[in-house]
């Protein structure tokens, strides 16, 4: 791939062979999530918010059975 100039920032072209390894579309983001030298790690949002999710569910935290979710409450400041 080659690096070019895109406004202040350096963009790259993703070859068609890695779009559709990683099944991204247009309009997807991805986060860089490691760099070390001559290697980056992303990821999409989508996989992002799956692993999160996946990490509170393994907490097993278990709401007091009169639980209630006060949206206004949440939100006063």
């Amino acid at each position: 791939m080659q690096v070019s100039k895109w406004g202040n920032s350096l963009a790259v072209r993703l070859p068609k062979a890695l779009v559709e390894e990683l099944g991204l579309k247009e309009g997807d983001e991805l986060d860089v999530v490691a760099a070390r030298k001559s290697t980056i790690e992303v990821e999409t949002k989508e996989e992002r918010r799956r692993r999160a999710i996946e990490n509170l569910a393994s907490l097993n935290w278990v709401l007091p059975a009169d639980y209630k979710f006060d949206r206004d409450e949440a939100n006063e400041r």
